[in-house]
């Protein structure tokens, strides 16, 4: 493994990763201390926003792979957070990532996780293990729209009903580090009737939402800072524990749902993700 290119934006460094076989994923290093990795060579689940899962999935990473990630960009950056959430989703590469997982910890660093939920009978795991937190994707409570969205990330309504049955047998602190992840697109997800869905759910489970902020990368539409603001406090109204997307998260440089999977960076544009490429 070795590090190709390490573009920087004002918040974000990214780090093109190629790998023994000629492919390439990449790592981003934001807020000063955290790591985002990869964990597979494309994704399974194919959600329509992001560009991580438009090849659909190569392969997947080893626990070596993913761990040395870290490896690599330890020895110009200080790391004390790791954020499994970039190219792939961590649950359909369990075994891999579990074993990376416990590489981490020895480093004593603090692992968070972000997940689809699919598949399922990796999930209970996932929140047993001793984690910094677990954000889980919905995006849509609607099992019709969220399949259209996720095609590959597995029925919503098996996911609620998990999730309404083993959180309760959670302690109050296990529960309150997992988390309902849900990314607001102008038109698709973000009507009234969308939100109370949530505020409901998530008030039932006792977990908070992060309300994700869409990077313009795939066709859809982002709200107006004002319209993201009031379903915010659309929320927090109702009594729901909700977080906003920080700038790390909204920048156009390794931002959520810009990784991408045997990008071509040349010429480098770090601003305009249109003027990238990526290997067919």
């Amino acid at each position: 493994m070795r590090v190709l290119t390490s573009p920087e934006s004002p918040l974000n460094k990214l780090f093109l990763i190629e790998l023994e076989d000629g492919n390439t994923v990449e790592a981003v290093h934001y807020r000063g201390d955290t790591l985002c990795v990869s964990t597979q060579v494309g994704c399974p689940i194919e959600c329509k926003f992001c560009v991580s899962g438009r090849e659909g999935l190569l392969r997947n990473l080893t626990a070596e792979e993913i761990y040395g990630q870290y490896e690599l960009v330890k020895e110009c950056h200080a790391i004390k957070r790791i954020a499994v959430a970039g190219i792939g989703e961590p649950l359909a590469n369990w075994e891999n990532v579990k074993s990376a997982f416990w590489k981490f910890k020895e480093e004593h660093l603090k692992v968070s996780f972000y997940t689809t939920g699919f598949p399922l009978k990796n999930l209970r795991e996932l929140i047993e293990l001793p984690h910094a937190g677990v954000s889980i994707s919905v995006h849509s409570l609607n099992k019709e729209l969220r399949k259209e969205l996720m095609p590959f990330a597995g029925n919503v309504n098996l996911l609620i009903d998990f999730l309404k049955e083993f959180l309760p047998t959670l302690s109050r602190k296990k529960r309150g580090k997992v988390s309902l992840a849900y990314l607001l697109m102008e038109g698709v997800n973000d009507s009234r009737e969308d939100l109370e869905s949530l505020s409901e759910l998530a008030s039932s489970l006792g977990v908070s939402v992060s309300l994700l902020f869409y990077n313009d990368i795939l066709g859809f539409s982002r709200l107006s800072p004002e319209r993201y603001e009031e379903a915010f406090l659309f929320l927090r109204n109702r009594g729901v524990r909700v977080t906003l997307s920080n700038r790390f998260r909204k920048d156009k440089l390794g931002g959520c749902g810009t990784l991408a999977v045997n990008r071509a960076l040349e010429p480098y544009k770090p601003y305009n993700f249109l003027l990238w490429s990526t290997k067919r």
